[in-house]
């Protein structure tokens, strides 16, 4: 059962991402404030959800917050900064776009940096544990997808609308036979081979 708040019954905002360990495509956060009374039976780490499930909470979840915000970091950015700092600034981004300035910051993991002067706690897995951060993490997951099986249609022969930029075996033999985009990571180990690379 997910709790409803951490420390703070309003202008509690949770925040998560996705896609940080992807070879192509943006890094993306959500963050979101729930009213206190906002219930749901289905909402969970967007992980353990199928996609029907994420894709039907998205609209419930957008209708039924006191606010949200979303972000993408692209790859030229996420290869001069760093996955771990772009998760960061994602998220930086997606709090920024809060209708509602937040009291308090719930961060799904265990890293993040100060936001402006905003209290913050990291909790390791914690899209499992608040309703916000898996709130979040459902946002962030489907705004991210979305974005994939756009850019699939530009790239078909990636088949990221199947692996959204994820490395399977399928997207690596892709990048070995055509080489890469401007959407691949280059700062990614993206074959292992890397030298047999094509830039």
């Amino acid at each position: 059962m997910l709790k409803a708040y951490h420390l703070s019954e309003e202008k509690e905002v949770g925040t998560d991402e996705a896609g940080r360990g992807c070879l192509a495509g943006p890094v993306t956060a959500a963050a979101i404030i729930l009213p206190k009374d906002f219930t749901n039976d289905i909402l969970n780490d967007s992980k353990l959800l199928s996609h029907h499930k994420r894709t039907s909470l998205r609209p419930i979840l957008e209708n039924g917050c006191a606010c949200f915000g979303v972000a993408h970091i692209f790859p030229e950015e996420i290869d001069k900064i760093n996955i771990l700092n772009a998760s960061i600034l994602a998220m930086h981004h997606a709090i920024d776009q809060l209708s509602i300035i937040p009291n308090h910051i719930i961060v799904d993991g265990n890293r993040f940096k100060a936001y402006k002067n905003i209290p913050f706690e990291c909790i390791v897995k914690g899209d499992g544990k608040y309703m916000s951060i898996a709130a979040a993490s459902v946002l962030a997951k489907t705004s991210r997808d979305a974005y994939m099986d756009a850019i699939h249609e530009e790239f078909p022969m990636y088949n990221w609308k199947k692996n959204k930029g994820y490395p399977t075996k399928e997207h690596r033999a892709a990048i070995k036979e055509f080489g890469i985009t401007k959407y691949h990571r280059k700062s990614f180990r993206l074959l292992p081979e890397q030298l047999e690379l094509r830039f």
